[in-house]
This record gives C-alpha cells, structure tokens and sequence, in this order.
C-alpha cells in the first residue's frame, strides 16, 4: 500500500528515523524550560511537534515570521525615533524663539512675555507626551498584530500548540514553543542535517 503511494519502505523507514530524532531531541530541549511549562508538554505534543518539523517547511515558516518580524520591529522603532526628532526640532525652535523674543523685550513687558512663553511651553509639552502616547499605542496595536498573524500562520501549518490567543499563560507557552523549534533549528543547521 505504500508503494502505491509513492512511499517506500525505506522511505518510511527514515521518516520514522527522523522523528525519533527530533522527538529526542525536544525532550532535552524541554527540560531546560522552566518546570510548569515541562509539564505541559506531554510525549503526544512533543511527538506532533516532531512530526511537523520532519520536512524542515515549519522551520522556513517560522524563520520567515520571524523576519517579517524584525522589519516590523525595526519599521516601528524607526517612526518612534523619527517622531522623537521631531520633537526635539519642536523644541528647539520654541526655544530659539522664545530666547529671541526676551532679547528684544521692553522691561515693562518681560513678565507677561515670560507668561506667555510658559504657557507655549506647557502646550507643547502636552502635544508632545500626546503624541508620543498615541505612537506608542500604535505599536502595541501593530505588534499584537503581528502576533495574531503568526499564531494564525502557525496553526495553519499544523503546528502543534499554536492557535490565536490573548491568554499570558498560552502565549509563552507558544514562546516556549518557538523557542524550542528555533534551538532545534540551530542545532540541526549547525550539525549540517538542513
């Protein structure tokens, strides 16, 4: 019957060969997770994991997520940091314009002038934490996206474990989870089995 399928019988031998393998090797990887997660992470799930990396597809997937996730990241921390230059020139310029204007001030009207350059300063102080509170937002927004989006991929794939979430406890489990198949990946690249 595996003939017919295409599958040989040394073929199916090696594939069992290889998920005794990688079996093997996530049980010693686990235990190097913390105790309450060990325990989790029962022979069957570690076994369906195995079988999901035999083809090595679910290591290019995660490693892609992984990518698109470091552009994102930097992506988001680049308008951070332009907004923050923004900021400064805002600042800088208010400050400019202020010194200018206390130069060529009457004596008379120094006080109001003072006054009024405070309340500017407020303002702007308020745009700015305004500003920077709704990026910040922005990002979370944007990161819990990408989170969802790579759960979603990975179940997709048959990942064991993975499923869209916002539960803490299940989502470093899914941590847990790449962690391991990211270590597993190291390993098997190092050892020259990819």
């Amino acid at each position: 019957m595996d003939e017919y399928l295409g599958v040989t019988d040394r073929d199916s031998t090696k594939l069992q060969e290889r998920h005794y393998y990688l079996l093997s090797e996530l049980q010693t990887l686990v235990k190097d997770l913390p105790s309450s997660f060990q325990q989790r992470l029962t022979y069957n799930t570690l076994s369906d994991l195995a079988l999901a990396l035999i083809d090595g597809t679910v290591y290019e997937i995660v490693q892609g997520l992984l990518d698109i996730q470091h552009l994102t990241e930097k992506n988001l921390y680049n308008q951070r940091q332009k907004l923050h230059c923004e900021h400064q020139g805002l600042k800088q310029d208010l400050v400019r314009k202020h010194k200018d204007a206390l130069q060529s001030c009457k004596p008379h009207n120094l006080s109001l002038l003072k006054t009024t350059q405070q309340t500017e300063l407020e303002a702007l102080e308020v745009r700015v934490r305004e500003e920077q509170k709704m990026m910040d937002k922005k990002i979370v927004v944007e990161m819990d996206q990408k989170v969802t989006d790579q759960q979603n991929t990975l179940e997709k794939a048959g990942v064991p474990g993975f499923y869209i979430t916002t539960n803490p406890l299940e989502l470093t489990m899914q941590m847990n989870l790449l962690e391991l198949i990211l270590k597993l990946q190291q390993k098997e690249s190092q050892a020259g089995l990819l």
